[in-house]
């Protein structure tokens, strides 16, 4: 979808759509290249619940089950200044809250599956102007090394999706009309590699300090096709009977 330049000279990522306006009704967006709020959370609901058939369908060959949940902050590059008018944003900062897990096959614990997701929790405004928020999720194969009797050392590596939601809040919308959206969403293929040190306190649970990077192929709408990820879990290790 082709970018646009808003009529008070700012930068807009997306081009919304033409809109109609009839007497006695509210702006009615078309439903070329829209979804709505209800189709993306439908989105992520299946891939979650596709996710979780898989994960839940190993456990009897699973030597471990690791459910996790933490806090996490994304970093990339930017531009200082720029000669044309438009200056693509860094895609960092941010507190995203994050869910993960995992199953770790027999044969020592070494080899598994990962699922993770990484949601920004509050809206951001994109270079100052329209409101977003990034969801990064990907599903990957782990590595783990004992080091010691409580740490563990991760490595991983797998595909996932960047999904980039923008909101347009000058947008109406009249509950009756079901293609009307105040929102937009941009995906992006994605590869993804990562690691951590899992340390456990007590009994089954962890605390595992992580880093992420992200290789997103024309990231057009951000400075760099690099994106990392700090982030922080406590977790809960389950094993099968």
């Amino acid at each position: 979808m082709a970018a646009a330049v808003s009529s008070h000279g700012v930068f807009c990522p997306f081009r919304f759509p033409d809109v109609t306006l009839v007497a006695g009704t509210s702006l009615s967006f078309g439903s070329n290249g829209i979804t709505n709020k209800g189709s993306v959370l439908r989105k992520f609901a299946l891939l979650i619940s596709v996710c979780s058939v898989v994960l839940f369908a190993t456990f009897a060959h699973a030597q471990q089950i690791d459910l996790a949940l933490g806090a996490s902050t994304p970093y990339s590059s930017g531009k200082a200044s720029a000669a044309q008018g438009f200056v693509p944003p860094a895609e960092k900062s941010g507190m995203y809250p994050t869910f993960s897990a995992d199953v770790l096959f027999k044969k020592q614990q070494r080899l598994g599956v990962n699922f993770e997701i990484a949601v920004r929790a509050k809206q951001d405004l994109y270079n100052g102007y329209q409101e977003f928020r990034p969801i990064f999720t990907d599903a990957n194969a782990v590595y783990v090394v004992r080091t010691s009797k409580r740490t563990r050392a991760e490595f991983m590596g797998g595909i996932g999706v960047e999904t980039l939601l923008f909101y347009n809040s000058y947008g109406a919308c009249n509950s009756a009309y079901s293609a009307c959206s105040t929102h937009l969403n941009s995906d992006h293929f994605m590869a993804h590699v990562g690691g951590g040190v899992r340390y456990y306190f007590w009994r089954r649970f962890f605390v595992r300090p992580e880093i992420h990077l992200y290789v997103i192929p024309n990231n057009y709408q951000f400075n760099s096709d690099y994106v990392g990820r700090a982030a922080v879990t406590l977790g809960y290790s389950l094993a099968p009977r």
